[in-house]
């Protein structure tokens, strides 16, 4: 018998699917409050989003704690599949560090991380902010004075990172004309699915200065953190946009504030920032050239079914001694 440790929630949600993917399976479902169960003979973790909502990165739902300790407390866990893509948060890392194995759910917020990404992407290309800001002042302003929209066919589009996320906005940016560009870890890997073409970190420098939209779908590591900087927006032409459906940390704020105000970008979508909730009194909130998104772009009713599809797949490779999927390193 597999005991599998997991909320209330996701054992009420998923259990029957749980099962049906392998019979063996005894569920130890933790409640928010009360006596936490006996996690002996727990090998497996599911940590799925119901934990995480209320919270941000920066903020962690108490109930989500009180989850991860319980976990810390299990002295047989092996393996912990998690709901989200990435896996910086600290609390992820101490499981590496501590030998567990960890998995993600890379690919199940694909689809809703790249609608919202194309999505922002449009609304900057279509000039939104700027009939937004008209509404509120109930002024009638057609777009056809200068600046009018540029066509979107034919731009170039410079997408960090080429993972599902990256892919599946690489494939709806094709759709609107637009050419697809990874930077990948291992550009030798050969180019994605969805992709015109591939190049690795190193080839930054010529690629900004010819690119129309720097969309980064990442996730956080030592090489990326920081990587888009003062430099690095400089080299993008005057009039351009940014889009980052990733991690707050990729980018310097101080300086993407920067080029904003002082126009060198034209506008840019954000879902993440270095400190979330965004307070009230950063600068991000009044600058009419940005869409301000609350790390929303993975909402989707379909998520918790997609990512329970990636627990069960991975539960059968664990009951036949296969590997597992969307492994995390530290």
């Amino acid at each position: 018998m597999v005991r599998v440790l997991l909320s209330d929630v996701a054992a009420a949600r998923h259990g029957t699917r749980i099962r049906e993917a392998v019979p063996m399976v005894a569920l130890v479902p933790v409640a928010p409050e009360g006596p936490l169960p006996d996690p002996a003979g727990a090998e497996i973790a599911f940590v799925t989003r119901d934990l995480f909502a209320g919270g941000t990165r920066h903020r962690l739902d108490p109930r989500f704690l009180r989850f991860v300790a319980y976990l810390k407390a299990a002295p047989d866990l092996r393996w912990v599949q998690t709901f989200s893509a990435g896996t910086d948060l600290d609390v992820y890392q101490e499981m590496l560090a501590r030998g567990l194995f960890v998995t993600n759910s890379a690919g199940a917020s694909a689809p809703a991380v790249a609608q919202t990404a194309i999505t922002g992407l449009m609304a900057l290309a279509r000039q939104f902010p700027r009939a937004a800001e008209a509404q509120a002042r109930r002024a009638w302003e057609p777009l056809y004075a200068a600046p009018e929209p540029r066509d979107v066919e034919g731009q170039e589009a410079l997408i960090i990172g080429t993972g599902p996320i990256g892919q599946e906005i690489a494939r709806l940016c094709r759709a609107f004309g637009l050419r697809a560009t990874g930077i990948r870890r291992d550009a030798g890997a050969g180019i994605p699915p969805g992709f015109d073409a591939v190049a690795g970190f190193a080839a930054l420098p010529d690629l900004l200065p010819r690119t129309d939209w720097l969309i980064l779908a990442c996730p956080l590591t030592e090489t990326t953190r920081g990587l888009i900087d003062a430099r690095a927006l400089s080299l993008l032409p005057p009039g351009r946009h940014l889009v980052n459906v990733s991690r707050g940390g990729v980018v310097e704020e101080a300086a993407l504030l920067a080029a904003l105000r002082e126009g060198h970008l034209a506008g840019a979508f954000l879902d993440v920032f270095t400190q979330e909730p965004l307070p009230a009194d950063n600068p991000f909130w009044g600058l009419p050239n940005v869409i301000v998104s609350p790390h929303s772009a993975a909402a989707s009713d379909g998520l918790p079914e997609r990512v329970a599809a990636i627990f069960c797949d991975n539960l059968r490779r664990w009951a036949r001694g296969e590997p597992l999927r969307n492994l995390a390193r530290r």
